[in-house]
């Protein structure tokens, strides 16, 4: 096919130019103007949510600043001073909720795995294991975890037990790792029932045992279709983690608490707490760009 400057290309069924054979095609004026259109929409989408921001964000502003305790309150909760004054203890702090976010993170993942396995089992020799497993996940699922925290940071230290620590941060780290395998547990357990029994019966007819199957066939499905509310737990683990400053952990909040019991002021709160939710919305944004991803391969009937 030859196109000559300034003509166009036969259209094909979707209404682009037919492009069989040769590189110097044209596109049609209805293909051009429909582009046209498109991104004029987009254009008038994204200034409409630009506006509308906008006089949210302003209106909210005028409100805030307008209320009759607001000098009080920017005094209390908004001070620079404090603000200078917190951050670096603050970040200081955050340090050790990320080193309980990696280390609670890893042992939820195995122990949650491994309990979701329990839960799975098939036979009636497996059923005290089956029963455990579900005591377990509806106890821990059902207990608070601000209770389960208090239980084990301030109960087993006044046990006095012998070769048992009493650091604050283990046993916090602990009582963490206690309620979110419990969750993480389901969310497998979801996984791993969602694997059609056809793709076991399959791996058993190939010979492999049923270790082997649930390891190389049943697993690596089940895992790959729960990443995202994986991903979901571990964004609340890591806000979480600010609770173990109950047992007197020195964190991120524990570091804040510290300075806003001497000063009566506030603000080192508020500092606290944008600290991690500045940690926090990178790891929801991922979570977010994963789920999307998946969600598009799985809608053009690629694998999960």
């Amino acid at each position: 096919m030859t196109v000559t400057k300034g003509g166009s290309a036969p259209e094909g069924a979707d209404g682009k130019g037919d492009m069989t054979g040769d590189d110097n095609y044209v596109l049609s004026e209805r293909r051009l103007e429909r582009e046209r259109h498109k991104r004029a929409r987009a254009r008038r989408a994204t200034a409409v949510a630009s506006l509308s921001t906008l006089v949210t964000a302003v209106v909210l502003y005028l409100v805030v600043v307008n209320a009759p305790g607001w000098p009080r309150t920017k005094e209390t909760f908004f001070s620079a001073q404090y603000a200078r004054e917190a951050l670096p203890k603050v970040l200081e702090g955050l340090w050790l909720n990320v080193r309980l976010l990696v280390i609670c993170g890893a042992a939820v993942l195995v122990l949650g795995m491994v309990i979701a396995i329990a839960r799975t089992l098939r036979g009636p020799v497996f059923f005290p294991l089956r029963v455990l497993a579900a005591a377990y996940t509806d106890f821990f699922r059902g207990l608070p975890l601000i209770i389960n925290l208090m239980i084990v940071v301030l109960g087993v230290p006044a046990l006095r037990l012998q070769g048992v620590t009493v650091d604050p941060v283990l046993l916090g780290g602990t009582a963490l790792t206690l309620t979110y395998s419990a969750y993480v547990a389901e969310v497998f357990r979801a996984g791993i029932e969602s694997v059609h029994p056809s793709q076991l019966a399959a791996a058993r007819s190939l010979g492999l045992t049923n270790r082997q199957a649930l390891r190389h066939v049943v697993l690596p499905q089940a895992v790959r279709r729960q990443v995202p509310p994986l991903l979901n737990d571990l964004v609340s683990l890591q806000k979480d983690t600010g609770l173990v400053s109950i047992g007197g952990a020195v964190d991120a909040v524990r570091a804040a608490d510290i300075i806003v019991g001497r000063s009566l002021n506030y603000t080192p709160y508020i500092v606290a707490g944008l600290v991690f939710v500045a940690l926090t919305i990178p790891m929801t944004r991922f979570t977010d760009w994963v789920t999307a991803r998946m969600d598009r391969r799985r809608a053009q009937g690629g694998s999960l």
